[in-house]
């Protein structure tokens, strides 16, 4: 192919609004097609509204623009999911199966899925939890992800079809606002601490969960799909380790620039899937077959939240 025409579903989500515009960074304005469920203003480029649930509508825009890679980013998250979680599998898989068959009928050359920690049980050994530990998710959310990492590997296995995967930790970035996971706390208390907000966490203080940097997640997903196909040894889903910490760590990082912030704790029914999850990854396979290693630790990354927040926020009092 002369050129890549990359498909994003989902794109105005966490994920997706950054993986979008570094896809463009790298590929080219007009060859990036974000989608979603509505419109999305802010975009700054080619956007469709695109229900994954309809293959038709899938098939029409892999047509239209001559698709060749597929970013399917769309899924419902694991605290929502357990509110609805029958929708929420019907859903997360429908919309997977739609991505999977589109590639395979029109020959795409790569398909993105992202996998997540939610994918481990509270039977795996929650530190270092290692690549090829067993599966028995706590949640829809992740017993979802886990089936879509072997229908992934099915597809590569019985069709050819390049699909890749990482199992994300919890993502922590300043573009967006909390999409309804777990590990949200992570990015709500951010947002709080610069409005000079008080912030009630909904996981005990020790609760000590496998997180990710934005810039790191990123980085990643750009280096296992642009890895050359032979060094892709892993074809369910490849752990990926950013760092690891718990609630109060955190917020004492936050207090060496915002003295005054306040956490209280209050746990809800999110513990008890935190509490399944593991602690730290084993990463060993991603940083063998395709030399990942991630840049941000609890500092530089408390760092850049905060900076890049006051930004945001004052720039909406200056323009308010």
């Amino acid at each position: 192919m002369d050129k890549e025409i990359i498909l994003i579903t989902g794109s105005s989500g966490q994920l997706g609004t950054v993986l979008a515009e570094k896809l463009q960074e790298k590929y080219g304005v007009k060859n990036i097609i974000a989608t979603d469920l509505r419109v999305n203003p802010t975009f700054n480029g080619v956007f469709e509204t695109l229900d994954v649930t309809d293959f038709d509508a899938i098939e029409a825009i892999v047509l239209k623009y001559k698709i060749t890679q597929i970013y399917h980013l769309a899924a419902i998250l694991s605290a929502n999911g357990e509110k609805h979680p029958l929708s929420t599998w019907d859903l997360n898989m429908k919309t997977l199966f739609n991505v999977l068959e589109v590639s395979r009928i029109h020959k795409i050359s790569k398909v993105f899925f992202p996998s997540s920690i939610a994918v481990f049980g509270n039977n795996v050994e929650r530190l270092n939890t290692p690549q090829s530990s067993n599966l028995t998710p706590s949640t829809v959310y992740g017993i979802s992800k886990a089936a879509g990492e072997n229908w992934g590997k099915y597809y590569f296995d019985k069709y050819g079809l390049d699909v890749r995967s990482l199992r994300y930790p919890g993502v922590i970035g300043y573009q967006s606002l909390p999409g309804g996971g777990t590990t949200d706390y992570a990015v709500d208390i951010f947002h709080k601490a610069v409005k000079n907000e008080n912030y009630e966490c909904f996981l005990n203080a020790d609760t000590t969960l496998p997180m990710i940097y934005m810039d790191d997640a990123i980085r990643a997903t750009l280096e296992l799909m642009e890895a050359p196909k032979d060094k892709i040894t892993v074809r369910t889903s490849y752990n990926i380790s950013g760092l690891s910490f718990n609630p109060n760590q955190l917020e004492t990082c936050i207090k060496e620039n915002y003295t005054d912030f306040k956490v209280t704790y209050s746990p809800d029914f999110r513990q008890g899937i935190a509490n399944s999850w593991p602690m730290s990854i084993d990463d060993l396979e991603a940083r063998k077959d395709w030399q990942w290693k991630p840049k941000f630790d609890i500092k530089s990354l408390t760092k850049v939240m905060l900076k890049n927040l006051e930004l945001k926020y004052n720039n909406n009092l200056i323009n308010s």
